[in-house]
């Protein structure tokens, strides 16, 4: 999982069928100490109603997102699971 910032929304007028019904989102993932951007933009399913500008929670489970869509062969990796409102890192 990782903490990433909504960038945009991805429309399509033709997807695969298991995206029927399902928001898309552009997100891009934030560096959790110094809270930066960085690293690629990645397509993420939203499950949480997140919006454009949200910093969120991303998990690249792909067989969890499978189960949540009900649909076992849906090419599905990456999905929002939460919308987060702050953070902090305690050293360990």
């Amino acid at each position: 999982m990782f903490i990433a910032r909504v960038k945009a929304n991805i429309v399509s007028t033709v997807k695969h069928p298991a995206y029927s019904g399902q928001k898309i989102f552009a997100v891009h993932p934030i560096h959790p100490i110094t809270k930066q951007e960085n690293g690629e933009t990645i397509l993420a399913v939203d499950f949480v109603d997140a919006g454009i500008g949200d910093v969120v929670l991303v998990s690249q489970e792909g067989g969890s997102a499978r189960k949540i869509l009900d649909n076992m062969k849906a090419p599905v990796r990456s999905f929002i699971v939460a919308i987060v409102e702050d953070w902090e890192v305690e050293d360990i």
